[in-house]
């Protein structure tokens, strides 16, 4: 498998962990969407990350699509690593939701001043709003549980999709995110981190995700 895109995107990451996790040996091709935006749209045409490449050519993009099949990939006898249906998946599904909207607002946010002359500040203003909704949602929700990952003992896409977000807000956004307003989400991030798979699978923050 070939996975396309830069580890400092949320969605490219949290994949790139899913694979480790899972122990599922792909190549990195740490292309960007901008400089690099030619050779994407041979895999996907909308130029977008990530972008999946399976052995047998076909390509996958959007990473919560990605991950579904990467699930399917692992095969029953894996450990998936979101309950398979009922009320646990979807518990499973409005978390990683939430972390997912939370991490796009917090892309928007960066991309805004850069790739605008003329930045919209009531925009940012309202990126600002939903990405702090969303960390205080996360925050309450993290609160109401005592195991020691999201939906349990085990390491979920869950825990991924929010520790990933967690990076990115940290990195790009840090006065959005502080250990007295949040620090259940404090915690989480750091338990992600420690990880090897998250160790494995990072990249310092830059302009061109």
């Amino acid at each position: 498998m070939i996975l396309i895109g830069q580890y400092d995107s949320p969605f490219v990451r949290r994949v790139g962990i899913a694979l480790r996790e899972y122990q599922m040996p792909f190549e990195h091709r740490r292309w960007s969407v901008w400089g690099d935006a030619d050779k994407i749209a041979a895999y996907n045409p909308l130029r977008r990350v990530p972008t999946l490449v399976l052995d047998d050519g076909t390509s996958l993009i959007e990473s919560g699509a990605i991950l579904d099949a990467i699930d399917e990939l692992a095969g029953a006898a894996a450990r998936a690593m979101i309950p398979r249906q009922g009320a646990a998946r979807r518990d499973a599904l409005r978390v990683i939701a939430l972390a997912t909207g939370t991490a796009d607002k917090a892309v928007s946010l960066l991309y805004e001043p850069l790739h605008r002359a003329h930045p919209s500040e009531s925009w940012m203003d309202r990126c600002r709003r939903q990405i702090g909704d969303g960390l205080r949602a996360l925050e309450d929700d993290r609160a109401r549980r005592t195991t020691g990952w999201w939906l349990g003992e085990e390491l979920s896409h869950a825990d991924i999709a929010v520790g990933c977000m967690l990076r990115f807000v940290s990195d790009a956004h840090p006065q959005l995110l502080d250990g007295a307003r949040h620090p259940r989400l404090v915690e989480h991030a750091a338990r992600c981190e420690g990880r090897p798979s998250f160790r494995e699978i990072l990249q310092p923050l830059v302009n061109n995700l």
